[in-house]
């Protein structure tokens, strides 16, 4: 990729109405970058704000009723709207990016980050499911697509910039922090009447409601291991996660000598999205600066995973390996889906990714449709476990 200095960064952004591609759009804004591709699910009218303020060359809604309003809508411009599953991984195949975040969630991420791979020079992932379920066929794709992974998540973004500071070989452990989440300190017992408005008040990050409740029960973190795991060629048994309130640190990198590297920063995912979209090169950030005035101390602590067990679940699915985290992934998304819609209690989800995953999950070497078919069958067996529970 040229210097920003010799040329304006082009982006594409894939699932540019959530959460991380809202914040996308604002680095975008903040680095006067050019956008040439945007996509979304089913909310045409947010798309349509987007297109007009950043007039991509392409636009995509995966629903095709909001893809026919939005292609009305857009009429009296130039750009290109494509509509359905199929219109959004036209959209990654017609892509012309220097940086492609692919910020889609669930496995609908799969078939336009490979398309996007091969008609883009970077992937800037953060997407967790996709990684999780099905990283390591993945990562070879991409490989074969020819574009470079520089990861999103701040915890990962952490290590990938803290891995500069020795030799690949010379690493003991990779330290994930973790916040703790709004019900850090509580014993299970006391999680039971857990509603979503209590779940969805994270203390430090600003995320959409899925991943806001995954870190209430710490799944959030077991899918972090899985992914550092795919993303850094290292055993389970190489990851550490502690709990960290302030998020300050937002993980780190141990070495062999027992010198520990971290990156440090204000709990803002565009720092890491910037990062990501401009490396090797840092440009002013548009989050703000760590307030050391203001900061009196860095707590470290134990998962309990007695009130969250999901935690080590993840690090017992990922090393059973198999469709083990797909099931896991996949069982959770519809159990987390069900408390937000009241469907659900908070502890049920526990039981419901646990028990899901121990029916559809198999350990040993598995192909991509393996995967797909474990996807799919633990949607289906977790809604089967929830609606018996009714």
């Amino acid at each position: 990729m040229k210097s920003s200095t010799e040329r304006r960064l082009t982006t594409a952004i894939f699932g540019a109405t959530g959460s991380i591609g809202k914040q996308t759009l604002s680095v975008v804004e903040s680095l006067g970058a050019r956008v040439d591709v945007l996509t979304a699910g089913s909310r045409d009218r947010e798309l349509e704000d987007a297109c007009r303020k950043f007039m991509p060359r392409i636009a995509a809604l995966a629903d095709e009723s909001a893809a026919n309003r939005l292609k009305l809508a857009l009429a009296d411009t130039d750009i290109k709207v494509f509509g359905g599953d199929e219109g959004v991984v036209c959209a990654a195949a017609e892509a012309d990016a220097d940086a492609a975040v692919m910020a889609i969630s669930g496995m609908a991420a799969c078939a336009p980050m490979i398309e996007a791979s091969r008609s883009c020079r970077r992937i800037c992932m953060a997407n967790k499911e996709a990684i999780v379920a099905a990283g390591d066929h993945l990562l070879s794709k991409i490989k074969e697509g020819g574009a470079e992974l520089i990861p999103v998540d701040s915890e990962h973004s952490a290590i990938f910039q803290s891995l500069s500071g020795g030799r690949r070989e010379d690493v003991s452990k990779l330290i994930l922090t973790a916040s703790g989440g709004p019900f850090y300190g509580k014993k299970r017992s006391e999680l039971e009447g857990i509603t979503p408005k209590m779940a969805l008040s994270h203390p430090t990050w600003d995320m959409g409601p899925k991943i806001t409740v995954d870190s209430a029960t710490l799944m959030n973190k077991g899918f972090e291991v899985i992914e550092a795991m795919r993303l850094f060629s290292v055993p389970a048994d190489m990851i550490e996660v502690v709990i960290h309130r302030e998020s300050i640190i937002h993980s780190m990198v141990q070495f062999r000598d027992n010198a520990i590297i971290a990156e440090l920063g204000v709990p803002d995912m565009r720092t890491a999205i910037q990062y990501a979209m401009t490396y090797p090169e840092r440009m002013n950030g548009c989050a703000g600066e760590v307030d050391w005035k203001a900061l009196s101390k860095l707590t470290f602590g134990v998962p309990d995973t007695d009130a969250f067990p999901l935690l080590a679940f993840a690090f017992e699915a990922a090393r059973r390996g198999g469709t083990y985290p797909a099931a896991m992934s996949a069982a959770d998304e519809v159990a987390v889906g069900a408390f937000l819609s009241e469907k659900l209690g908070f502890t049920d989800i526990f039981d419901i990714v646990k028990e899901t995953a121990d029916i559809v999950g198999h350990p040993g070497q598995t192909s991509f449709e393996d995967i797909v078919s474990a996807d799919a069958e633990a949607r289906l067996r977790a809604a089967e476990l929830i609606d018996s529970r009714a």
